[in-house]
């Protein structure tokens, strides 16, 4: 995989190549942006690593260029920025996805993995051919249950192939994708990294799992495939740990040559400050000081001084041009650049300190990946792999991610390498073990505990109170359904999703400010402090938080008189107040909870008093808002919150010049059903086709009850087909769902939907779901259980027929699983049994039958390049675009030569037919 990184700090950009160079990658870098749109408009990358602030050409900028050419690339922004605002405008841009620096190796590895994998055809953890096992998270290669020593370039060699198993590559093409730009080795040397694979391949029993297209290039060999393993997400422990040795080491390395620059780097802010004692009004010499601050927080967070990063950061938001620099604030910008001069200077004075694996220091670094939108993550304990086989489909969706380990000693090795948002411990309630119960212990002694879902085949109450004894913070008896433990999981995380807040504390004591913020950090919330109380507006606007904690007696204005005014704005009337005071006379509670206060602690505070209120307040106002926006029955959005949540992405779209596609979806027979089974048999059904769309689409898509048997999906960055696609899909997994009525019988339901695409159907969502409703009427009319695009229209009866597909397939079982997908997706098909058929109704002296794709599959003793050139002569591939269905390898070269427009390989891949007809549509 290519990747093109643009950084201009080539301190950090030499260790991220460094770090993903380790992982296999082939990267290509560039000092600034202009230099780094050249090589993207020369070359094909995989993905593109951007970093925000560039010379030239920054990194926003970079992306709506891209984006304007129609370059699709996955695009993963680094940034210092952290605001709400900064990362919009990324992704607003083109943006895939963004990463707050500073950047931690592992997190940035598994972003890209994450990335890269959208665009493959494969979505599973790990990439398989038969007995051939590749784990891009560890890069580990193993056949059978016998690993492979591979170089870097045979890696990527291998990984090239699976990930790209149907297609076929020659040594030019093979040179482009992993060699680069400034790398020129001859094509022989593709022949000599393709005998070392093989000869590795032999010895473990694959000799040729790579074979020779003559006269073409290489591809995987399919017969490999008959003794396929299913790929599972196991636990790669040891390799981790070997793997964050080895970055740890490679950061050390770097470190002593960038220190240097760095300190060049301190010098110039402080300079820059020194001019701004006599004149603060200097704007250049302000942004200057606020670049070099900037830099310096990403790279003193990259190379592990975070407390460095922490000063830049302080540092430049002084500088921000709407803060005034007066005497106050130029004598902090001193003492900030002191502290991190001493600091950096120590750090030269000796190698780099290794992260320890201390419960604090890992927490804060869970708490960064989980504010970076990672997965929530499950470690399994237990002997037995049912809990992580039963999950994997989700764990293959991007839904979680999942390590096991066998045994609590396991357990402790996973937790000090890469903590989990919770532990799923398997537990026998009538013999629990002294190590069990230790292990129990020391997790709700974490800061803040970390959650344990007891799963164990007791269910009686006296065994719950036993879990909640064993601080146990949840319960699942087995056996149970993935849906089941999702559920359990899911709930959990929102009873700690309060930890992840966002506090401001105004206060005119430093030191209670420096107090609380040591106090509620460990805990996960992000703390911001403020001593001067009339900077409250305008920090409420820069930085919004979840809650606020205000003093009652400051200077200039008291902490009453600001809970007055933000409980007479609407914007603000909703968030959480507590006071500090060291008043608990009956007047003062009174006059605080008359201004509006949620909640007051007395002074000198208790730090566990602190928290719990804390958290109570932030889990019960998060609880209420989230009922607000939620349908109660199907537990998806509501519509006036998915109002809101369409009307944002039509703004995006706006911006960015982006699609968005609308579709509203009915149940079919949703009346019959409530009358013959009942209504709650029939609010089942809205609730399992809710979840089933939440299920199968994006977080950042738009899910919602509409109306009563309505429901709306919003799919930002999709085109109107690529809608259909998503809509049918989850209708064929739909009919494959049995429901169950009260009677015992069984029976199976289906759902018709319209589909429209911005701004092609309408530029308003008014506009884009009448045409919907409209799309969805005619998908009633046809006879339902299918998704109709908007512009759809019935077949209209004449002399000669024209329609959308035609099949021409020996095998009634596989035309007819073929011809109800396509019509569910709106195509209007014809079904022939033989080639002689189709050349007479198709090129015949009287054809009664024109058709824009013909897909042609296979027959017993006939020759189907003879019947695409018989086509091609009665000159019936001028209007009819011909796809071979399972060709072989001697097949597709000639057959693209005499006049077919694709084809698909053995074995057959139905979405791959869709890519096609999809492409055949738009020529």
């Amino acid at each position: 995989m290519r990747i093109l990184l643009v950084e201009d700090d080539e301190h950090v950009a030499e260790l991220l190549k460094t770090v993903l160079t380790e992982h296999r990658y082939v990267v290509d870098t560039a000092a600034d942006g202009q230099a780094g749109w050249e090589l993207v408009e020369e070359i094909s990358y995989d993905l593109v690593l951007l970093d925000v602030m560039l010379p030239k050409l920054d990194g926003v900028s970079f992306c709506r260029q891209l984006r304007a050419k129609g370059n699709p690339v996955p695009i993963l922004l680094l940034t210092a920025r952290s605001t709400n605002t900064d990362k919009v405008m990324g992704l607003d841009a083109g943006a895939d996805d963004y990463l707050i620096k500073p950047v931690e190796p592992t997190e940035l590895t598994a972003r890209i993995r994450a990335l890269l994998r959208r665009g493959q055809v494969t979505s599973t953890l790990v990439l398989t051919w038969g007995n051939l096992k590749l784990d891009p998270s560890n890069c580990g290669v193993t056949y059978g249950d016998v690993p492979l020593r591979l170089t870097p370039k045979e890696y990527a060699l291998l990984e090239l192939f699976l990930r790209n198993s149907n297609r076929v590559y020659s040594r030019s093409a093979i040179l482009d994708q992993l060699w680069s730009f400034d790398e020129f080795p001859e094509e022989d040397t593709i022949k000599s990294h393709i005998k070392g694979l093989r000869q590795k391949l032999k010895t473990v029993g694959a000799p040729d799992l790579i074979e020779t297209v003559y006269g073409l290039g290489y591809r995987l060999n399919q017969t490999y495939l008959k003794d396929e393993i299913k790929p599972q997400a196991s636990s790669t422990l040891l390799a981790n740990v070997s793997q964050m040795q080895q970055t740890r080491e490679t950061v050390a390395k770097i470190w002593q040559r960038a220190q240097g620059k760095i300190l060049d780097r301190v010098e110039l802010l402080d300079q820059a400050i020194a001019i701004l004692q006599t004149n603060p009004l200097e704007k250049d010499t302000r942004q200057e000081a606020r670049q070099e601050a900037h830099k310096l927080v990403g790279s003193l967070g990259t190379f592990g001084i975070a407390e460095g990063s922490q000063l830049a950061r302080k540092i430049e938001s002084l500088c921000q041009p709407e803060v005034q620099l007066k005497q106050p604030q130029l004598k902090s910008l001193q003492r900030l650049i002191k502290a991190l001069r001493q600091l950096v200077e120590g750090a030269t004075q000796q190698p780099l300190e290794q992260p320890d694996s201390s419960n604090a220091e890992l927490e804060a670094k869970h708490q960064g990946e989980k504010k970076a939108g990672r997965q929530p993550s499950v470690l399994i304990v237990g002997a037995s792999r049912e809990w992580a086989d039963l999950l994997q489909p989700d764990v293959a969706a991007g839904e979680i991610r999942i390590s096991t380990a066998a045994d609590v000693a396991a357990a402790r090795v996973a937790i000090r390498c890469d903590r989990p948002d919770i532990v799923l411990l398997d537990l026998p309630l009538a013999n629990v073990s002294e190590s069990e119960q230790s292990l129990l212990n020391e997790l709700a002694s974490y800061t803040p505990p970390l959650p344990v879902l007891v799963c164990s085949e007791q269910d009686q109450f006296s065994d719950r109170i036993s879990i909640s004894r064993l601080r146990g913070r949840g319960f699942l008896q087995k056996p149970a359904t993935a849906t089941q433990v999702l559920d359990a999981i899911d709930h959990i995380l929102q009873q700690t999703e309060a930890s992840k807040g966002r506090v401001l504390i105004v206060d005119d004591d430093p030191s209670i400010l420096e107090m609380l913020r040591v106090t509620l950090e460990p805990w996960g919330f992000e703390v911001i402090t403020l001593d001067h109380p009339l900077q409250l507006w305008d920090c409420l606007e820069t930085v919004p938080p979840d809650l606020l904690v205000l003093d009652i007696e400051m200077p200039e204005v008291s902490g009453i008189e600001l809970c007055q005014t933000l409980r007479n704005d609407s914007r603000w009337g909703w968030l959480p107040i507590l006071f500090l005071t060291s008043k608990t006379d009956p007047d003062t509670v009174h006059q605080v909870f008359a201004a509006g206060a949620d909640d007051y602690i007395s002074k000198p505070i208790v730090a566990t008093e602190l928290v719990t209120r804390i958290l109570n307040r932030l889990e019960r106002t998060r609880m209420l808002r989230r009922l607000s926006k939620t349908d109660p029955l199907t537990g998806i959005t509501n519509r006036q919150q998915s109002t809101e949540d369409l009307n944002r992405l039509l703004l995006l779209a706006k911006r960015s010049q982006q699609p968005v596609c609308l579709a509203m979806l009915k149940p079919d027979d949703l009346k019959q059903i409530n009358h013959q089974y009942g209504q709650v048999i029939g609010d089942q059904v809205l609730y399992q086709i809710g979840q089933l769309l939440r299920q199968k689409f994006r977080s950042e898509d738009v899910v919602a009850r509409w109306s009563g048997v309505e429901f709306a999906i919003g799919l930002y960055g999709m085109t109107r087909s690529e809608g259909v696609e998503g809509l049918a899909d989850v209708l064929e997994t739909l009919r494959l769902k049995e429901f169950t009525a009260s009677s015992g019988k069984r029976f199976q339901v289906t759902f018709s939907a319209g589909v429209t695409q911005y701004p092609e159907d309408g530029t308003g969502l008014n506009l884009l779901y009448q045409a919907a409703m409209a799309a969805l009427a005619d998908a009633k009319k046809a006879g339902g259980d299918r998704v109709l695009p908007f512009g759809w229209q019935p077949i209209q009866p004449q002399s000669l027929l024209n329609i959308d597909v035609v099949l021409v397939h020996p095998d009634s079982t596989f035309a007819k699983a073929t011809l109800r997908a396509l019509e569910t997706r709106g195509y209007h098909c014809h079904w022939l049994q033989d080639g002689k058929t189709m050349i007479e109704t198709l090129g015949g002296a009287a054809p009664s039958l024109s058709s824009h794709v013909i897909l042609l599959g296979a027959f017993p003793g006939l020759n189907r390049l003879e019947l695409v050139k018989r086509l091609k002569r009665n000159k019936v591939t001028r209007s009819s675009r011909v796809i071979l269905l399972e060709v072989q390898s001697n097949e597709a070269e000639k057959a693209l030569e005499i006049g077919a427009f694709d084809y698909t390989v053995a074995p057959f891949s139905f979405s791959v037919l869709m890519q096609q007809l999809r492409r055949a549509s738009k020529l």
